[in-house]
């Protein structure tokens, strides 16, 4: 798998992350082990996670698999603080009680003695962001974390962050054919405050995979209560003639939807490595096959076009 530099730091990583999101729920702990391998084995080295996922479950899982089956030398392991909320005098969120709280306890959960890059999950509009940042500045003097990076920023918060004197190296944002919003403003901070995309839901949250084209299969989240809504949120006309376009990209080359629409996301602009989930190691397989697909231009330019995001004022002015 090739590397990439994220953002402008000296930190290096595979250009595809493995992402957590369904250990220690829909993902026991045999199955994650197997995916774990075969990432590590297919050339992958950033693991994302996150200290809400399974309520600390996950990365408990994650840490249990950390030394005997893939050597911690060999992962650039990521989590994050801040969507935890609670009661208590701290009250959870980006406080700097509640992070650095959160910071050892994610430590303990995962078995290390540091954390590659941690990351703020969202912005709280309760906190100074001066107060965060002193957390995270004091997190990384203090060797327990080696970067830092945020996640699900708007614009003008990450332009915020991007100018203070805490290096920000990444940002997690939903970015897919199906999710291009991002585009207008997020993507133009990043770039000039030389921060690295890490996409989530890279696959649509699964419609682009072309696998709810003439139903909901009964195996699949979009039949799950539970994540319903989270799917449904693609299921439209729109993300719909996207999915066609997909399918006849690949068909013509002779590969998945799922690679099609992966290569897309991973070769866009800014984008270091996009955080790819999987309930098996078939469904992970299936997405590191990807690593191989470059798409011709020619393909690139009709599914920019068929999925092309609206924008208008003040991201396009003066209007022509």
């Amino acid at each position: 798998m090739q590397i990439r530099r994220l953002g402008n730091s000296g930190l290096r990583v595979s250009r595809m992350a493995l992402g957590t999101m369904d250990w220690a729920r829909d993902t026991d702990a045999d199955e994650a082990a197997s995916q774990l391998v075969a990432f590590v084995d297919a050339g992958g080295t950033l693991v994302d996670t996150a200290d809400v996922y399974g309520e600390g479950e996950t990365e408990e899982l994650l840490g249990s698999l950390l030394g005997d089956l893939v050597p911690r030398e060999d992962i650039v392991l990521a989590t994050k603080a801040v969507a935890n909320r609670g009661t208590g005098p701290f009250g959870g969120g980006a406080s700097r009680g509640s992070l650095l709280g959160a910071l050892d306890g994610s430590l303990r959960r995962l078995g290390v003695d540091h954390i590659d890059l941690w990351q703020l999950h969202a912005w709280d509009p309760n906190v100074p962001l001066e107060e965060t940042l002193s957390a995270m500045e004091y997190a990384l003097r203090s060797g327990k974390v080696r970067y830092i990076g945020v996640a699900n920023y708007t614009g003008w918060q990450l332009a915020t962050a991007g100018c203070a004197p805490v290096p920000i190296v990444s940002t997690q944002h939903e970015y897919s054919l199906a999710e291009r919003g991002i585009e207008r403003e997020v993507i133009p901070a990043a770039e000039y405050h030389g921060i690295g995309l890490l996409p989530w839901a890279p696959l649509g949250r699964g419609v682009l995979t072309g696998k709810y084209r003439t139903g909901t299969p009964a195996d699949s989240r979009g039949a799950d209560p539970e994540y319903a809504g989270y799917v449904d949120r693609h299921r439209t006309e729109r993300v719909a003639r996207i999915v066609e376009a997909i399918s006849t990209a690949a068909d013509g080359l002779g590969t998945s939807p799922l690679a099609v629409a992966l290569a897309w996301v991973r070769d866009r602009p800014g984008v270091v490595a996009p955080v790819v989930g999987a309930r098996d190691t078939a469904q992970l397989t299936g997405s590191l096959a990807a690593e191989d697909l470059t798409l011709p231009a020619a393909i690139r330019a009709a599914l920019d076009d068929v999925s092309e995001p609206g924008s208008g004022y003040p991201e396009r002015w003066p209007h022509s």
